[in-house]
């Protein structure tokens, strides 16, 4: 058997070259023509040039869209921003740093960590503050660390394992860092030491480790164990088919791991596997379509896993691309790089499409180049677009399947009163029925026998409405109704199912404080008249309101008056009886926020909206049956006023608001997947929005219509296609 003895990436790959191990990368020219590879309308665009030549740097997007290169053979850091396409140069780490780990903070900042063993215990980690645009030392890493990993787990903290620390040997020390305290502390020691292995946070919290080296030079690894942050032990899995190291392991959207390609022993595989945490096995996910190790792995905003770059176990190295699709468990190859790329670094960017920059293009040479790929469909498109400008609107999905979106707000502040139905089998948009009454910030309520009310809002700056009305979709016209007991904005309406009637909660009656709401109404569709129910507890407005299954409804947050002016209370509407009664109160008081049912209404996810500080990131579960509140993964990016449904596929997707400060109004999307308890990037829409209307299509494809953004009120129109 040959064995070979690593003293250096490139030396390895140049060894195996010599030694015959892998033949040259056929040419993308030589590939059998298919008929998705003709389908394939994807692309790789240039994104510039770096101030400094990478390999292995690490590429961490930010949470102000911003991307953080760093190292890669240099103390040097940059920015990306990938709108304008500019590279911006930063001030340097302490040192040199080439095989590192770079995590993102639930803070922001970014923990870098380790690299070439020429880097000291002593100055092994640095904190990236993206707020000043500085680095600060953490002290406290036990050992030098380079080939290692780093995981952020659920509770924030930072899993760093084994690598390797100058001598050769691979480690199986683990430590964890805390942000909190900005200290280090030993943990559970893994079965096996390992350098060059992968490390995977799975959606129960645990983190899965796979292959790796037990030396520098030593045997290629296919064992795989999983530690557990509650107990802090370490357990074995079932071994990969094949031994790996330089491969890439990929958490799927449905909770499995992908892991791919790699050396396998002294010869580079293009076999692929995939690790199923609920039965603890491995099953084969076919061949990539060339040979691959020291590549990247990058989950797309579709599912699918685009594997860039690499090597076939010698030279020439690859600019080859393939796509893996879970749906089928099959490899395609996609587009071509412009630059042949090893020991490269890839990043998702929020529009979806992945920035690839550096490596090595041929031995003897760096690369400071940097390029996009585009997939062929990306999560959102434009749709036809309104005909007026319009934000504070209501978009109501319709029985026909149409979305109406009526009234809102123009640029100048002016209440509309126009209406207009989306088809979309046709993509377009046509004039109905005009409001009788302009307003905005008002409520739409489909009612159960497929007519819509339209409820309060408001018509200035100081009118607030009492008129109701009620559109038929059968002769698009709309009719007035009986008046709320009291003109009311920033309400909630919600039809209640086993009544017949809806019920209207809170909002606000006037400019100030003391003119929140605690009343509440129902309306009788029979009659079309308005009688009022019992109170709330708390007054409120800008909260949320969810029908439960029992018949109840949640009303949870709010801004309100008096000494609670952002409240985290909740309490439940009896439509039987016409009263409220307390629950369980939220973690995080705030208003603004997205509220959805989950898992058939056992469940009530909460996310963002304004707490204390500003706009918020954190969200948490609402537990019907115990009437209790428990904190789950927190939204990639803080967002007030955001618009939120449920996808047909269970998950949540939550588009655009206001970040705060340093991110302004939100152009952005992220899907909750309650099942692994995660967010993931879903893309970004054509332009910076809030205060759109937002509806679920027939075809299971979201609408997002009009809004406001820098410009003022928006005629655009967004469809977003969900991950299968």
């Amino acid at each position: 058997m040959i064995r070979i003895r690593f003293h250096g990436l490139l030396a390895a790959l140049a060894l195996a070259s010599a030694l015959g191990c892998a033949p040259e990368a056929p040419s993308l020219l030589d590939a059998p023509t298919t008929s998705s590879s003709r389908l394939d309308t994807s692309s790789w665009n240039s994104a510039g040039t770096m101030a400094s030549v990478r390999v292995d740097a690490t590429a961490t997007p930010l949470r102000n869209g911003y991307v953080l290169v760093a190292g890669g053979g240099t103390s040097a850091t940059e920015l990306f921003d990938p709108r304008t396409g500019r590279w911006f140069s930063l001030g340097a780490m302490a040192t040199s740093r080439q095989r590192h780990t770079a995590t993102l903070l639930s803070s922001g900042k970014v923990l870098v960590v380790g690299g070439s063993t020429s880097v000291l215990a002593a100055s092994g980690a640095e904190l990236f503050d993206p707020d000043t645009n500085s680095w600060t030392p953490v002290t406290g890493l036990d050992v030098p660390r380079s080939q290692h990993t780093a995981t952020l787990l659920p509770d924030g903290r930072v899993l760093v394992v084994g690598g390797d620390s100058g001598s050769g040997n691979a480690l199986s020390s683990v430590l964890l860092y805390s942000p909190a305290t900005g200290t280090w502390s030993a943990t559970g020691r893994m079965g096996a030491a390992r350098l060059g292995h992968t490390a995977t946070l799975l959606p129960d919290g645990q983190v899965l480790v796979t292959g790796g080296r037990d030396s520098a030079n030593g045997t290629v690894l296919a064992t795989a164990e999983r530690y557990d942050p509650m107990t802090e032990e370490w357990t074995p899995v079932d071994a990969m088919t094949t031994q790996r190291t330089g491969h890439t392991a990929t958490l799927l959207l449905s909770g499995q791991v992908l892991v791919a390609g790699g050396f396998s022993g002294s010869l580079a595989t293009d076999t692929a596997e995939l690790f199923d945490p609920g039965t603890g096995t491995w099953t084969s996910q076919g061949l990539l379509p060339f040979l691959c190790v020291f590549h990247t792995a990058t989950l797309l905003p579709s599912g699918q896993v685009l594997v860039t770059g690499g090597s076939t176990g010698g030279q020439p190295y690859l600019d080859r691309a393939s796509l893996y699709s879970p749906a089928t468990g099959v490899w395609t190859e996609t587009a071509t790089m412009a630059t042949r790329r090893i020991s490269h670094a890839a990043a998702l960017l929020p529009s979806g499409d992945v920035l690839v920059l550096g490596g090595v293009p041929q031995a003897g040479s760096r690369n400071a180049s940097a390029e996009r790929y585009r997939p062929a469909v990306l999560p959102w498109t434009p749709a036809a677009s309104l005909g007026t400008a319009r934000s504070q609107l209501s978009a109501t999905r319709l029985n026909t399947g149409a979305v109406l979106v009526a009234g809102g707000a123009s640029s100048s502040g002016t209440a509309l009163a126009s209406a207009v139905l989306y088809d979309e089998a046709t993509n377009t948009w046509r004039d109905t029925a005009a409001l009788g009454t302009a307003r905005f910030l008002h409520s739409a309520t489909p009612l159960g026998d497929g007519r819509v009310l339209v409820s309060g809002g408001q018509q200035g700056g100081s009118t607030w409405l009492s008129s109701t009305e009620v559109y038929a979709p059968g002769t698009d016209t709309w009719t007035a109704v009986g008046n709320l007991g009291t003109g009311r904005a920033r309400h909630t309406a919600t039809w209640l199912v086993g009544v017949g009637k809806v019920l209207v909660t809170g909002g606000a009656s006037g400019a100030n404080t003391s003119s929140t709401l605690a009343s509440a109404e129902l309306f009788n569709p029979a009659t079309g008249t308005w009688s009022p129910t019992g109170a709330m507890e708390h007054a409120r407005t800008y909260h949320a309101a969810v029908p439960l299954p029992s018949g109840e409804v949640l009303v949870m947050g709010g801004s309100s008056t008096g000494a609670d002016p952002i409240t985290a209370s909740a309490e439940l509407y009896d439509p039987v009886k016409g009263t409220w009664r307390p629950t369980g109160s939220m973690a995080v008081a705030r208003y603004g926020h997205i509220a959805v049912p989950l898992n058939n209404g056992s469940q009530v996810l909460v996310a963002g909206g304004w707490g204390v500080d500003g706009p918020l990131r954190s969200a948490e579960l609402y537990d019907v049956a115990r009437g209790t509140w428990k904190t789950v993964a927190p939204m990639s990016l803080p967002r007030y006023l955001p618009h939120a449904t449920v996808l047909p596929s269970g998950r949540v997707l939550v588009v655009t608001g206001e970040g705060g400060s340093g991110l302004g109004v939100l152009d952005s999307a992220e899907v909750y997947d309650a099942a692994m308890n995660a967010w993931t990037v879903a893309g970004t829409l054509s332009t910076r929005n809030t205060h759109h209307g937002l509806a679920l299509l027939p075809s299971g494809r979201v609408l997002v219509a009009g809004g406001s953004g820098s410009g003022g009120a928006r005629t655009g129109v967004d469809v977003y296609s969900p991950a299968p």
